[in-house]
């Protein structure tokens, strides 16, 4: 198997998994402060999508830290597969969804609402901002495991 740094197994992935855990319960966070977020399907939407980013990148960190305890790379092409399908997946659900709240959140900014009132739509650019950086880390680990993947057949 090529050992194509980031890809699933090795250090360089968890080091992705890792952000991706830091940026995506760092979104959720700060689009939950407020519970006016459930008034707009954007936002809820880009919630949804960070809720199941978190959990993913959970446990592939746990499977890449015992990947690197063990020294014992996966050399399953549907294992490998699955991984890169869900990053993917995931990835472009996370890129709409921070697409979606970034525009909505200028929308609302530029209309004067009452909506923005006590910075809650700061809040809200700052979790777009943080999907945006979940989704650039999604889908560098989604394209180092699509590189990795032939080596396997």
């Amino acid at each position: 198997m090529e050992h194509v740094p980031g890809s699933f197994g090795t250090s360089a992935s968890f080091a992705l998994r890792f952000g991706q855990i830091i940026f995506s319960t760092a979104s959720l966070i700060f689009m939950c402060l407020d519970y006016d977020f459930y008034d707009f399907t954007t936002f809820c939407y880009l919630t949804t999508v960070m809720a199941f980013v978190t959990p993913w990148s959970v446990s592939l960190a746990l499977t890449d830290t015992y990947s690197v305890l063990m020294k014992q790379l996966p050399h399953e092409a549907r294992v490998i597969s699955m991984v890169v399908a869900g990053d993917l997946v995931l990835s472009f659900l996370s890129l709409g969804g921070a697409c979606a709240v970034a525009s909505a959140t200028e929308l609302l900014l530029s209309l004067g609402s009452g909506i923005c009132g006590d910075n809650l739509c700061s809040q809200y650019q700052i979790s777009a901002t943080l999907a945006f950086l979940c989704w650039f880390l999604l889908l560098a680990s989604g394209l180092f495991n699509l590189w990795s993947l032939p080596s396997l057949f």
